[in-house]
């Protein structure tokens, strides 16, 4: 059987310029692809033909020697021939799709993927004694979980899903651009592969409904601020039976009106009468763990020093022991004053020593470094 004339293949006439049969290609390319012709032998006996006329016809030499020697300039070793026309497109689409089908979704059958459930997120705030103890808690969460009535596949009982027949169950459809393939979701079925009859009237044909679920979770101890948890499989149910999405649980950690953490330890701050300051003793702390502790106050204790208990902090995560816990010391200056500790006051004032006897040293001290500089700036 005589092979027809190239240009007759593609509908154009033999002026025609490179865009006229490019566009002439493309729209016979789409129109007999075999992704839209499945097992029809003609259609795709067809598309060879119109890719082998426009390898020919794009490129000008080959095109040149079509014109002068027709067919045969590609048979039997003639002027144009090298490398046979054959069905190039079809083939570098194949190994396109062998090579980058995964990366681009081609490999991906049925919509499982396009139609997985939502991942969820839950926002926990917790105190510092439940992140010091860990605990377990309930908490309810607005999602969407599957059908009971139709067990997640969206069918009425009785019925059943049905391959979807513009995208043969894959979920997605391929459109020729040229030599390229270009993979689109299917319309017909919204990726998912399948279509329905016959819809559920719960759920009209999601395979899932909303609902408010209940789950426990297990706070461990020692928790940090900003810690996420993940519960695999707890988000949104999947349309129609595909995997369900994860739930995120992020913790926070609400103020405590006497601690600060930092890490694995404990802070907090004392306040200290003056005398106590001033002549030393002992004071008791409240610890995280609901005990106390005694703290040994040394004469002459000032503002801003720390006193550290060892394995008084935070519980480790994960049982990696326990941090420590600073106690800051501030001291405090006496108000409300009587007339007569007024006047022990001033007594004591009086009686203060100077040089290495000083009863406050540092204030001595700069007050005589105040007074050297404004001696050197009147000299």
């Amino acid at each position: 059987m005589a092979k027809q004339d190239y240009y007759e293949t593609l509908g154009v006439a033999r002026g025609a310029d490179a865009d006229e049969m490019k566009r002439a290609y493309r729209k016979l390319a789409m129109e007999y692809h075999p992704d839209r012709n499945s097992g029809d032998a003609a259609a795709e006996h067809k598309f060879k033909e119109i890719n082998e006329a426009y390898d020919i016809l794009k490129d000008d030499q080959k095109r040149a020697a079509y014109d002068q020697f027709g067919h045969a300039a590609f048979e039997n070793g003639g002027p144009g021939a090298g490398g046979g026309a054959g069905n190039f497109t079809s083939g570098f689409a194949d190994i396109f799709d062998e090579m980058f089908g995964d990366f681009v979704g081609g490999r991906q059958s049925g919509g499982a993927s396009a139609s997985r459930g939502s991942d969820l997120r839950y926002n926990m705030e917790i105190s510092l004694d439940e992140a010091f103890k860990g605990r377990e808690t309930r908490i309810k969460v607005p999602t969407s979980v599957v059908c009971e009535s139709c067990n997640g596949n969206g069918a009425e009982p009785g019925s059943k899903p049905t391959g979807c027949l513009a995208c043969h169950g894959r979920g997605k459809v391929r459109s020729q651009q040229g030599f390229f393939t270009i993979e689109r979701t299917c319309g017909t079925c919204g990726g998912l592969g399948q279509v329905i009859g016959s819809p559920c009237k719960t759920c009209t044909g999601a395979g899932r409904v909303h609902k408010e679920k209940t789950l426990s979770v297990n706070i461990p101890q020692g928790v940090e601020d900003g810690t996420r948890i993940r519960l695999s499989g707890e988000g949104e149910a999947g349309m129609r039976g595909a995997p369900a999405g994860d739930l995120y649980i992020f913790i926070t950690t609400k103020p405590h009106k006497l601690f600060q953490r930092e890490g694995a330890n404990i802070f907090c701050t004392v306040p200290l009468a003056m005398t106590t300051a001033a002549l030393g003793g002992s004071v008791q702390v409240p610890t995280i763990d609901g005990g106390r502790a005694k703290v040994t106050i040394p004469s002459g204790t000032q503002s801003a020093h720390q006193f550290r208990l060892r394995g008084k902090g935070m519980t480790g995560l994960h049982g990696r022991g326990r941090g420590d816990m600073y106690i800051e010391i501030v001291v405090e200056t006496p108000v409300n004053l009587t007339k007569g500790q007024q006047e022990l006051l001033k007594e004591f004032e009086k009686g203060g020593g100077k040089g290495d006897k000083a009863t406050s040293p540092q204030a001595e001290g700069f007050f005589s470094k105040v007074k050297e500089l404004w001696d050197d700036l009147t000299e």
